[in-house]
């Protein structure tokens, strides 16, 4: 079972907007919400699912709204939150930013959203580019024309509208690969792993079928070829569009692509990752007069690719004042408000080292108040290289009109969660 009603309310618990999809959830059961909600956080004990009596809400906050679901059933949460992660998503395509001022200004848009969104608790039609074939925010005009529903909706397939016609038949590829890496204070790395998305920019006439080919170890297996390099891909989600049957069967991602761009999959591999940029930091506190601080970065990948609009963030007290700055490449700012120094190199080569040099002074009244000891944190994106190895072996693009169409592939590395811990 799934939800039995959807409510968006603001921060202060007003409902701004509600839809009842199965009237067996008294619609007042939501003034507890709120109570409920903030006795818990005041407790610590805030809990992603809150129930009264017999009445579950599911919710999550964004921005100044809280989105919320009620339920009396045993549903299946997942579902429930994949859904109201899906609604923020078509909002945001529709309004940009979906805020409490967008949800009033669109009342009526929003009100059919969320009837063709969710049927009888269940989500029916999600993707936003087939929703803005029929639901426009234009001024309502009677056109006998706009009144029947596009094919789209009652399609197999849903995601992908008939008689799209380009010019130049094209694919884009690009492989997106973000690396967590935590690093204690001694330089060993306690957890690290590589998130990973394949992303699609399709724009290709009628109705093509398309077949990608990575260099999969499960499917190497299968076939009995063991050459070159090979990755593990773990918690595989796919875009709806990618037969699961097939892939099941014999690892062939098959698939008739979305319009334009779309997410086609994400993987994960667990693997251990050296850091990409290795950070040594020496931290010197001297009490009631100055800190001094020395960092160094590493390029630990191939001289042959670069690292673009590298920031190493490293903390400083909060009662640091007077900074002074000597880099030997890039330029080092003070945050104030985040009690950081941002360090920002444009252009990182491999195998190369650069050194960083902070003076702080501090006030001859100590801080009584504790501070923690924050991570340095680094973000990088290098294009053309990817950690895990992994290759897209063929792009085969089949349509019975028989035209020539040419896929393009991009890799990309880029930072994830990368923390590097201090001694100070």
């Amino acid at each position: 079972m799934s939800a039995s009603a959807i409510f968006v309310l603001d921060l202060k618990g007003k409902v701004l907007i509600c839809r009842n999809y199965k009237g067996d959830v008294n619609m007042a059961e939501i003034d507890h919400f709120l109570p409920l909600l903030m006795q818990q956080e005041e407790e610590g004990l805030l809990c992603p699912v809150l129930s009264h009596g017999n009445v579950h809400f599911m919710w999550i906050k964004h921005s100044n709204l809280y989105l919320v679901a009620t339920t009396n059933k045993n549903s299946n949460a997942s579902l429930v939150y994949s859904f109201l992660y899906k609604i923020v998503e078509v909002f945001t395509e529709y309004f940009k930013e979906l805020e409490e001022e967008s949800i009033q200004d669109n009342f009526v848009v929003v009100y059919e959203l969320l009837d063709e969104l969710m049927d009888f608790g269940f989500p029916q039609t999600t993707d936003s580019k087939i929703l803005q074939e029929y639901i426009t925010q234009e001024s309502t005009k009677l056109e006998v024309a706009k009144s029947k529903v596009p094919t789209t909706v009652t399609n197999a397939v849903s995601w992908r509208s008939e008689g799209i016609k380009y010019k130049k038949n094209e694919v884009f590829i690009d492989v997106i690969e973000s690396i967590n890496v935590l690093v204690n204070a001694n330089g060993s790395v306690m957890s690290s792993d590589i998130v990973g998305s394949i992303k699609l920019k399709t724009m290709l006439s009628g109705m093509p079928e398309l077949r990608l080919g990575l260099n999969d170890r499960v499917l190497f297996a299968l076939t009995g070829r063991d050459k070159g390099k090979t990755v593990v891909m773990e918690d595989v989600k796919f875009h709806q569009c990618v037969r699961l049957s097939r892939f099941d069967s014999d690892r062939t991602i098959s698939f008739i692509p979305p319009d334009g761009e779309s997410e086609l999959m994400s993987y994960r591999i667990n693997t251990h990752v050296k850091p990409l940029i290795w950070i040594e930091s020496v931290i010197e506190k001297f009490s009631h007069s100055r800190v001094e601080i020395m960092v160094k970065a590493k390029g630990q990948f191939k001289k042959q690719s670069v690292a673009n609009n590298v920031e190493v963030r490293v903390p400083v007290p909060s009662d640091a004042d007077s900074p002074k700055f000597k880099t030997s490449t890039g330029t080092a700012k003070y945050v104030p408000e985040k009690n950081m120094v941002v360090w920002t190199i444009k252009s990182f080569p491999g195998g190369k080292e650069f050194l960083m040099r902070a003076h702080f002074g501090l006030p001859s009244v100590e801080n009584n108040e504790l501070e923690g000891k924050p991570p340095i944190t680094v973000k990088f994106e290098i294009p053309y290289f990817t950690v895990s190895g992994i290759q897209v072996r063929y792009m085969k693009i089949i349509e019975k009109s028989g035209y020539q169409a040419l896929p393009w592939v991009r890799y990309i590395t880029q930072s994830g969660d990368y923390q590097l811990r201090t001694n100070v």
